[in-house]
């Protein structure tokens, strides 16, 4: 269930603020440095460089309205995630071009790649379904998006 894992509660933003990708990697950074343990320094300035350095080759605004930043760093301590949702759109450079309303950001250290890459598969698993993409849309607080993740993990063929 890396998921569940990964989008806790705490860390589902309903109603991103952010208008462009510089200011929502901001504000995603700004949550998970909220919910990351509190007895870890964290490195918000390593993350932003990181999440950044990913960006500049290739945007991960990826599919209608769905971007995936992820990147691996240094210093932390395992898998963590932050799940966006904007009613309005928030214009990325997507590679469709279309504004991003959903957004999963993946940080984790470098030793945990395949537990990083393992999130990203079950993420592409479930963009592709359109039903499941709206219901998180229409979502009004973050515990009913974790329900929606958790019955999609116990669900899914993966």
């Amino acid at each position: 269930m890396i998921l569940q894992r990964a989008f806790k509660p705490a860390s589902i933003k309903i109603g991103l603020e952010s208008e462009d990708k510089d200011e929502l990697l901001e504000e995603l950074v700004d949550v998970l440095a909220k919910t990351y343990p509190k007895d870890k320094e964290f490195p918000r300035e390593q993350v932003l460089d990181a999440l950044w350095a990913r960006e500049e080759k290739m945007s991960t605004g990826i599919y209608k309205g769905v971007a995936v930043p992820h990147a691996t760093v240094e210093g932390i301590d395992s898998l963590h995630g932050v799940l966006g949702i904007s009613k309005k759109g928030i214009e990325y450079e997507s590679l469709d071009g279309s504004p991003v309303y959903l957004v999963f950001m993946l940080i984790s250290s470098p030793g945990e790649a395949e537990l990083h890459l393992d999130a990203l598969r079950k993420i592409a698993l479930l963009i592709q379904d359109p039903v499941l993409l709206d219901n998180l849309m229409k979502a009004a607080r973050p515990e009913q998006v974790f329900a929606l993740i958790r019955e999609f993990e116990a669900s899914a063929v993966l």
